[in-house]
């Protein structure tokens, strides 16, 4: 009955009076991922080229095996892993291209209406903290919160089962008055395991691609939908 009731939950209207809590991802529900799409498969790929002095295709031949071994895990999202192991400065190449962070359409107004609602507003992301804080920076994104968190503090991603109790422990929270939004299935799966009743996916992640199949979770184009 548990399940049901949190599965049902999840797929239902948005009781706003059944909710205290509300998690919110940053890549991909408030920014735009077509930053990071491009930065890592774009840009990080070029960079190499030019430093290694080969082609663009071997060096994306190189890279590609690199980048599948480390999904989901927490190197995948750690700049200073990556930094390491392709021998480039990622966090001072995404310096250079700050100016290409977005929010996505409608989320800085979704962030000031949800901060009217007397929700606590937490941000619970995957990205490095480095990456956090010079993206915040080049937006302000953090003054939308009453606290934030990269999953790196707790070295393991949201995918984990493992990361939600060591969140909690930190952030208290009530899983069943809380609502959490991402656009990652994996990451939506783990929440829904550890008993979030509230969750929202995101389809259109990237605004440079098609929506994408949300895999039965309930969703939204964009977080502007959900006030």
């Amino acid at each position: 009955m548990g399940w049901y009731h949190t599965h049902m939950q999840a797929a239902a209207a948005l009781d706003w009076t059944a909710i205290d809590t509300v998690l919110l991802d940053m890549d991909g529900t408030l920014l735009d991922l077509r930053f990071d799409n491009w930065f890592w498969q774009e840009l990080v790929p070029q960079r190499y080229a030019e430093v290694n002095g080969i082609g663009l295709e071997r060096a994306r031949a190189i890279l590609e095996p690199k980048f599948r071994a480390a999904v989901g895990t927490i190197q995948w999202y750690c700049i200073d892993h990556w930094s390491r192991e392709l021998g480039l400065n990622i966090l001072d190449i995404k310096r250079t291209v700050l100016a290409e962070v977005r929010y996505l359409p409608g989320a800085e107004r979704f962030l000031a209406k949800l901060r009217l609602t007397g929700k606590r507003i937490v941000l619970v992301t995957n990205a490095h903290p480095q990456t956090l804080a010079v993206k915040s920076q080049r937006i302000g994104l953090q003054r939308h919160f009453h606290a934030s968190y990269s999953t790196h503090a707790f070295a393991t991603p949201k995918e984990d089962p493992a990361f939600w109790p060591r969140l909690q422990a930190r952030e208290p929270f009530e899983p069943g008055r809380t609502l959490f939004v991402d656009d990652s299935v994996p990451v939506l799966d783990s929440a829904h395991r550890y008993g979030i009743a509230w969750l929202r996916a995101v389809r259109c992640p990237d605004s440079g691609r098609p929506p994408k199949d949300t895999a039965g979770f309930a969703a939204v184009n964009h977080v502007a939908e959900l006030i």
